[in-house]
């Protein structure tokens, strides 16, 4: 935060610090991590929902889908959360389960309500107390730490001094984190409470210490709504990355432009989109999404570790007696502890999913790098010199060639060859005769209307349009000469859009196929019907 107080964020920080190769490993884990923040988000804040109404489990896959609907509809619109609208939500969850926990620390000790613990039969343990079930535990219980980031992203919105109040906040957030991970830890083991896929660890302690009270719904009802907005937190930051990865060209220009109502539509789209797919795969389960969430968090928490030891190495410019040791030592330490996190949940977390995020990421990082190739590829091709420039407009051709494909003699053909004369001094009309009749047809129709516009007519005894068309059009292409021809489509638009299913799309299709040829011009000329 002191090092980029304008926001860096794992992407720019690695890009900046280790090159565009590591840049693209934090991009492609960062994508799938903000996926896995919606999906693990809801499917957790609906595993509240139905904790509290066992009734509404079978339609959790169902509940889960709804709500990113409504999350990605509400982003497409603009929505712009306020500070009340988070601060409301937050406060009401860490007063909840700080109570919960205060209550059940006094219930210990013999004071106040009793306890109503939950029956629940402690399975065998399957292996013994290892360094790697340990290591394992420690990998799993980290996720917890999934979200921090975000104050390291969002320094700018921080009153001055940014980055102090940024670090004052992480620091507050972690001792908060601490306490209630701790407090929820130690009073699950206390009360001997088992894991279960029909009711969360939250919501089977609070059923222990205030059974049948309000205030047990109010606990589930905080827990969903603090996981609802951490979900909505991801539309905010995908968008934003796709941004960036945009404007570096690693994805489609789509990603870097704004509606209406300034989002990031197509960011918003493809998160909310992949987010529901993810959610139905893997039936809204919490415990199936977390082996393939935590990959990709601590990917990019290693990434950003190791470039911030970079960074302060590089800021002191070799000097030894410059280097900011104590900011160097605990970024090396972050990148050594969250690099045997991930380590280890690749190891012990592989068979049960994480393997999809070990293929997904190195499969993102080939398309973004592809996308790259093709975008410098096109700009190295298009670029010119102001000398080339003048070079080519003097070479320019004088006389102009148009060719207009016609499929009858109507308003909607005359209009374009109209057109045609205006812009050029060559005009030649190509029918296609998928019917003897239909040439002979045309022919005395020409020659009624007295059009001295040339008239090649092309038999097609296979009825077929398309593909003798576009060789008579490369035909004549070669035989007019010059760099630049322009080929005139007459096109009629119906009044209604469904209307255009009832035709063929003829003038959309030949457009497709023309664009393949080089050195010509396609110019579409709409005729209007009217209703």
């Amino acid at each position: 935060m002191r090092a980029y107080p304008h926001g860096g964020g794992t992407y720019i920080v690695t890009k900046d610090n280790l090159g565009i190769a590591p840049g693209s490993l934090a991009a492609g884990a960062l994508l799938s991590d903000y996926v896995l923040t919606v999906a693990v988000s809801i499917s957790a804040g609906v595993a509240a929902m139905t904790s509290a109404f066992p009734s509404l489990y079978p339609y959790r896959v169902e509940l889960a889908v709804a709500a990113i609907v409504l999350l990605t509809v509400a982003n497409l619109r603009g929505v712009r959360e306020s500070a009340t609208i988070f601060m409301l939500p937050t406060y009401a969850f860490i007063v909840s389960i700080g109570a919960l926990i205060l209550l059940g620390l006094v219930s210990l000790a013999g004071l106040g309500p009793q306890p109503h613990p939950i029956q629940t039969e402690v399975p065998p343990p399957s292996s013994p107390l290892t360094l790697f079930l340990i290591l394992r535990a420690f990998a799993s219980g980290s996720t917890a730490l999934t979200g921090v980031e975000a104050i390291a992203d969002g320094v700018p919105a921080f009153k001055e001094p940014q980055a102090d109040n940024a670090r004052t906040t992480l620091l507050a957030m972690g001792l908060i984190l601490a306490f209630l991970f701790s407090g929820i830890t130690f009073l699950s083991y206390h009360f001997r409470l088992v894991p279960n896929e029909r009711e969360t660890i939250v919501s089977q302690l609070a059923r222990t210490l205030v059974d049948g009270s309000p205030f047990y719904y109010v606990v589930q009802a905080v827990t969903a709504s603090i996981l609802f907005l951490a979900a909505n937190t991801a539309f905010a930051d995908f968008p934003r990355l796709g941004y960036f990865l945009a404007r570096d060209r690693f994805l489609p220009r789509q990603f870097r432009f704004q509606g209406d109502r300034l989002a990031f539509s197509t960011g918003i789209l493809t998160l909310g989109a992949l987010t529901i797919l993810l959610v139905i795969a893997r039936h809204a389960s919490v415990a199936a999404l977390i082996p393939l969430y935590a990959v990709g968090v601590f990917t990019a928490f290693t990434l950003s570790q190791t470039s911030m030891v970079v960074h302060w190495w590089r800021s002191a410019q070799g000097e030894l007696r410059r280097v900011p040791w104590h900011s160097l030592v605990i970024n090396a330490i972050g990148a050594v502890v969250t690099g045997i996190v991930t380590v280890v949940v690749i190891v012990t977390k592989f068979t049960h999913g994480a393997w999809i995020v070990i293929l997904l990421i190195p499969a993102l990082i080939g398309m973004m790098l592809a996308i790259h190739r093709h975008y410098v590829s096109v700009a190295e091709q298009l670029r010119i010199s102001s000398e080339e420039a003048r070079h080519r407009l003097r070479l320019l051709p004088r006389r102009s060639v148009a060719i207009v494909p016609i499929a009858s003699l109507n308003r909607a053909s005359l209009t374009a060859l109209a057109y045609a004369r205006v812009i050029a001094d060559d005009v030649t009309a190509v029918h296609v005769a998928t019917e003897p009749e239909t040439g002979q047809t045309l022919q005395q129709r020409w020659r009624e209307a007295g059009l001295t516009i040339p008239l090649v007519i092309v038999d097609s005894p296979y009825r077929e349009l398309l593909g003798p068309l576009v060789a008579v059009i490369e035909k004549l292409h070669r035989e007019k000469g010059g760099p630049l021809i322009t080929v005139v489509i007459p096109e009629f638009v119906p009044v209604h859009w469904w209307e255009r299913l009832l035709h063929t799309q003829t003038a959309w299709r030949l457009r497709r196929a023309l664009a393949q040829i080089p050195d010509l011009a396609i110019t579409m000329v709409p005729y209007h019907l009217r209703d």
